[in-house]
């Protein structure tokens, strides 16, 4: 009964927190964002939508991957070099997300760019439009930017928010009180983006099992999509200049559920002996039939995956015309 009290009493919270400002916390070098778990959300989910492993996350908040997430609680997303910019310009498949920083009181100019990683004083007058040498406190500043992948991050695709919507956000109060659960009291912040973004991947799993991917069984495939002659990636596949750097590996595919590839061909998978980004070749040992794949991050370490090579998106598994539970692969990809 607790547990549902508290999951009603959060629910406005994810319902007005998917449009709130990324607001930048910590200082220097220790700078991070809040994210407060929302449902059918995990390490996976939450470590693509930040561009970070989830390997980073949990040890950062002193917490097990193993051990999964508790809908509302609020972690700290560390922001590093591979997911957070003050200089340069996004590469072609990435997406820079304004990143915000609220003035203190009596601060000025120098003392924020040395708590954000002594970013120069020019680039945040730049990036904000600013032409005086004063800001008021309680002002929102861009302060640098998200990186994300479009191809991976829901964030990607979020809607832009004008500086009255980011103000009035930021001078919300920081923390709400919660309800506690019979395990934990559990903190609930809404300055935080706490839900992800409507968008193409969906490879989050059951509320009551966060740690678990969302797996399809036979009669949940949509076999008979519209083919793409082996989907959108295979023309990355093919350019690739490293022949000689070939790797191929036989075993059992699985499944999981995605709202990607259905219109556009762009098919995910789940393996743990390739980087994420990487575009692997899977063939279907029985039929021949071939799709190609872009590498999402490492399969889940769980007992469903026992003895599973890799998963594949289920838009991936109807062009392949596969509805078993598993079928025998082989996985092509340059080293």
């Amino acid at each position: 009964m607790k547990s549902l009290l508290f999951f009603l009493f959060c629910l406005p919270l994810f319902a007005t927190a998917q449009n709130a400002p990324l607001l930048i916390q910590g200082t220097a070098p220790n700078l991070y964002l809040n994210h407060t778990v929302a449902p059918k959300e995990n390490y996976y989910s939450i470590g693509r939508l930040y561009n970070i492993s989830p390997k980073e996350i949990a040890p950062y908040n002193n917490l097990k991957l193993e051990a999964g997430l508790a809908l509302g609680q609020t972690i700290m997303i560390p922001l590093t070099e591979n997911n957070f910019s003050q200089t340069g310009i996004p590469a072609p498949d990435e997406a820079y997300i304004p990143v915000y920083y609220t003035v203190h009181d009596k601060e000025g100019f120098y003392r924020i760019s040395v708590n954000n990683n002594k970013v120069p004083i020019t680039l945040i007058k730049k990036w904000n439009n600013i032409t005086s040498d004063g800001v008021s406190s309680g002002t929102p500043l861009i302060i640098g930017f998200l990186k994300v992948k479009k191809d991976v991050s829901l964030l990607a695709s979020g809607t832009n928010l004008t500086p009255d919507q980011v103000k009035a956000a930021a001078k919300q109060p920081t923390e709400d009180a919660a309800t506690t659960t019979d395990a934990q009291q559990l903190p609930v912040k809404n300055t935080t983006v706490s839900k992800p973004i409507k968008g193409n991947i969906n490879t989050t799993t059951p509320e009551e099992t966060p740690s678990t991917p969302a797996i399809v069984k036979p009669d949940e495939n949509k076999a008979g999509v519209k083919g793409f002659d082996g989907g959108s990636f295979k023309t990355d596949y093919d350019k690739h200049p490293g022949r000689d750097q070939l790797a191929e590996e036989k075993g059992d595919a699985g499944i999981f559920k995605s709202n990607s590839g259905w219109q556009d061909g762009r098919y995910y998978c789940l393996y743990d002996n390739a980087q994420a980004g990487t575009i692997v070749k899977i063939t279907d040992n029985t039929t021949g039939k071939v799709i190609y794949a872009k590498v999402l991050e490492p399969m889940p370490d769980m007992k469903q995956n026992a003895g599973i090579l890799l998963r594949i998106s289920n838009a991936a598994a109807a062009e392949l015309g596969v509805t078993d539970v598993k079928f025998d692969c082989t996985v092509s990809y340059f080293k």
